[in-house]
């Protein structure tokens, strides 16, 4: 699902690209997919590395990642991986362009894509870190099941149609939801709610950060949702905070309760842009601070972030070739 999207925002978004590789499993070698008003070879990824493309767009899972990845760096391609493989690892940088871009330089050739309920929580916590400088992070999450994948979207439509299909999860979705995103850990949370921790942390340069998260997957077909409760070291102003994340780059403020405005994924779906509303004070707790944040999982939480990345390496002159063609 997401490596459809990449190709909806490549030519959404006029990427400067000379030549267009589609790479899959070798099920679907030899057949072609339409970008640009042209059809495109589906070629094996044991040919793509051979052809060495400046950028390789990865979606394809972990082991893939792992696999391949380096074996693309080897032979001078710069790899953007939308998997959780790099994301952690003291040797690759972790990219939300408008948070961090800046640290991309011509040695990095592997970049991680954070995760898409992080990419969507950063993009909020970045700035309101540099205005009031957070304590500590409450995150709820009600996750699309469009993160889990083109399953869990079959299950859900099998549900609603009375029909029976494979299950992607181990309970029915629809008319559900399940406080469980990816796998358990020792600590009893999953691995989704790590992510939201330690991710956070290493896009925001706060190792320390003390932020905990509880995962719940919902039968939303696009768009993930986030209730967010924040304590801050200097009271929060909420009229401030409004400015403040109004001027941010791909941050719209829908926080209008008179008229019944606040953030949905219904309307979230197919935007680039990250949405805040119900922003108010938590009085029951000092320099405290609830908001709501939604954003298209698939877009900015996945695709849009990864080619971000690409035009950040373009900006950034690191791929002068690509940037004179």
């Amino acid at each position: 699902m997401v490596g459809r999207e990449m190709l909806k925002v490549l030519a959404e978004r006029n990427f400067p690209i000379t030549e267009l590789i589609p790479v899959a499993s070798s099920r679907s070698v030899g057949k072609s997919i339409s970008f640009g008003m042209q059809e495109y070879p589906i070629v094996s990824i044991e040919e793509a590395v051979k052809m060495a493309p400046d950028i390789a767009l990865f979606s394809a899972g972990s082991d893939a990642s792992r696999e391949w990845a380096p074996k693309f760096a080897a032979a001078g391609t710069r790899v953007i991986d939308n998997s959780s493989a790099w994301r952690m690892s003291q040797d690759h940088k972790l990219i939300v362009p408008e948070l961090n871009g800046q640290q991309l330089t011509s040695d990095d050739m592997i970049i991680a894509n954070p995760n898409c309920s992080t990419i969507q929580l950063v993009m909020v916590l970045g700035p309101l870190h540099k205005a009031y400088t957070i304590k500590r992070v409450v995150v709820s999450t009600y996750q699309s099941i469009s993160g889990t994948g083109l399953a869990a979207v079959k299950q859900m439509e099998a549900e609603r149609s009375g029909q029976k299909t494979e299950m992607a999860y181990p309970y029915p979705i629809d008319q559900n939801c399940l406080p469980h995103c990816d796998v358990f850990l020792e600590n009893d949370y999953t691995k989704e709610e790590m992510k939201l921790t330690n991710e956070s942390r290493k896009i925001l340069s706060l190792p320390e950060l003390r932020l905990t998260a509880t995962a719940v997957r919902v039968p939303v077909q696009g768009g993930h949702s986030e209730s967010v409760n924040i304590e801050f070291e200097s009271t929060p102003d909420v009229r401030e905070i409004r400015r403040i994340l109004s001027q941010e780059t791909g941050i719209t403020v829908q926080d209008n309760p008179d008229v019944n405005q606040y953030p949905m994924p219904l309307y979230a779906r197919g935007k680039d842009d990250v949405f805040v509303g119900r922003i108010r004070l938590d009085h029951s707790l000092e320099n405290g601070l609830n908001l709501w944040i939604v954003a298209d999982n698939l877009r900015k939480g996945a695709a849009t972030n990864a080619v971000q990345i690409a035009e950040k390496l373009i900006e950034l002159e690191i791929l002068n070739k690509l940037s004179k063609a």
